[in-house]
């Protein structure tokens, strides 16, 4: 689980080490555990979070960027009791290998492909699908593939409209697509522990609700040797996405699944107006907007839950 992360700071190590080994402890004496996983696909081994009964309908949570599964930390035990709830760490990011892109081609379209071959080891043909962020063009890409799989849709801040790209995204896109080394170091510096606690705090109620492990966690784990270029290479292809946006789009509105959007209002990155987008296209929609940025759960991860567990409730599985 720890492979070359002793390369990083030494007091993130500590503080990641601590973390992972109190909350297992802290769950030893549950009948219902979190378990902590990993599952070997193609070449890459995947770190995974599951809970709950898997006889019970499926949950897949699919974190973004700069995150991992540790984003769900407090939402999946309030969902397991009801739901076999599994979230996977995408290669690059979390607890899962990371291997070199030589070995490894990181774009959108690799990540659903091992995402569905995962699925396929585990069983699982059908799930109710939580997309954030990255998780978005991930998910949204096995769906265009198989979208039998597909019970009902949660998007929190998982934009899939033009509408909701703010200009924060747009200019590291920009960036992004330059061949200048100067641009390069501006992307750089979005894969560094000032932006990644910005982007946790930035637009918040409450600033004194966000526990920094989210934030420093994610630092420790991009500071892995080769992450950086890594996280470069995503943010290169991202422009794949919005090619596929409106194929997203119709492929959703052909099979008008219920759909639940929690969005933060105050996030700079994928905009309110992108939560707003989903009301043109859905006959079925729930919409809640948080007084809050990117990362809902980090302030109101009971009230999501709540919110989840209802939408769930009826929706046919």
């Amino acid at each position: 689980m720890f492979k070359n992360l002793r390369a990083a700071k030494p007091a993130l190590f500590l503080l990641l080490t601590l973390l992972t080994f109190y909350t297992m402890n802290a769950q030893s004496t549950n009948p219902n555990p979190v378990l902590h996983k990993t599952q070997q696909v193609d070449s890459v081994q995947l770190f995974y979070r599951e809970a709950g009964d898997p006889s019970k309908p499926t949950l897949l949570l699919l974190h973004g960027f700069p995150s991992s599964s540790f984003m769900f930390r407090n939402l999946i035990p309030l969902l397991k009791n009801h739901y076999h709830v599994i979230a996977p760490d995408y290669p690059g990011f979390g607890f899962s290998d990371a291997p070199s892109p030589e070995k490894f081609e990181y774009t959108y379209e690799n990540f659903s492909v091992l995402l569905e071959k995962f699925l396929a080891i585990k069983k699982i043909e059908k799930f109710h699908l939580y997309i954030f962020d990255y998780g978005a063009p991930v998910g949204m890409r096995l769906i265009q593939r198989r979208p039998e799989m597909l019970l009902s849709l949660i998007s929190q801040n998982g934009n899939i409209y033009m509408d909701g790209i703010g200009e924060l995204l747009k200019k590291s896109g920009q960036q992004a697509a330059s061949d200048k080394e100067e641009d390069k170091k501006e992307v750089y510096k979005l894969f560094e522990l000032p932006f990644m606690k910005w982007k946790y705090t930035n637009g918040v109620s409450d600033p004194s609700k966000i526990s920094p492990d989210g934030y420093n966690l994610d630092a420790l784990l991009m500071a892995r040797p080769g992450n950086k270029e890594i996280q470069y290479l995503l943010r290169r292809n991202y422009k794949t996405n919005l090619a596929e946006y409106p194929k997203w789009q119709e492929t959703l509105r052909r099979l008008q699944p219920r759909v639940l959007v929690i969005w933060g209002a105050n996030d700079e990155v994928f905009i309110k107006e992108g939560a707003e987008a989903f009301k043109r296209d859905f006959k079925n929609l729930e919409f809640h907007l948080y007084p809050t940025g990117h990362f809902v759960l980090e302030e109101y991860y009971e009230d999501a839950a709540s919110r989840i567990l209802s939408f769930l409730a009826n929706t046919k599985s």
